[in-house]
């Protein structure tokens, strides 16, 4: 199978999951489209150059995973008023209650508080769905740092959404 169509079915089956990873690291919709963007780019750069890839999806995590972290170091997070404004929508139906809507917010801000290491397990784990292998091999971390670093933040969110 030539190239570009490896590289499109690639794009196909895991250009929705980069983007939530994306946007559950950023809280931007916009800007993760445009870091989904760049991690295509930079790993169609990357096979161009007459490189191979193992394994596609956890390369292409890693290469998100490496641009989020650059783009955190030049851009402070913005406060949950400011997320709300730039058009987060989670998907709400517009009749549901306003304690589902308070819930839905404060276990957001609970998972924005957690230290970095933590709420990216956290997410990958229960909003991707990968095991902590995988995540393990997408982050170049070992599979039992992972699944500590879930159980850790698990037990911080569970005191934060406690006293909410």
């Amino acid at each position: 199978m030539p190239l570009n169509e490896e590289f499109m079915k690639a794009y196909e089956k895991y250009s929705d999951a980069i983007f939530r990873y994306c946007y559950f690291r950023v809280y931007d919709r916009e800007r993760a489209k445009d870091l989904v963007q760049e991690t295509f780019m930079k790993t169609w750069d990357y096979i161009a150059q007459g490189n191979d890839i193992g394994n596609i999806r956890a390369f292409l995590y890693r290469v998100a995973r490496n641009i989020i972290i650059d783009y955190t170091r030049k851009k402070k997070e913005d406060s949950l008023e400011a997320l709300q404004e730039s058009g987060f929508n989670p998907g709400l139906d517009e009749r549901a209650n306003k304690e589902i809507e308070f819930d839905f917010q404060a276990a957001l801000q609970a998972i924005k508080s957690l230290d970095e290491k933590y709420r990216e397990a956290v997410t990958m784990r229960y909003i991707e769905g990968y095991s902590p292998k995988e995540i393990a091999r997408m982050i170049d971390e070992t599979e039992n740092v992972v699944s500590v670093r879930i159980h850790r933040g698990l037990q911080q969110l569970r005191k934060k959404i406690k006293y909410v």
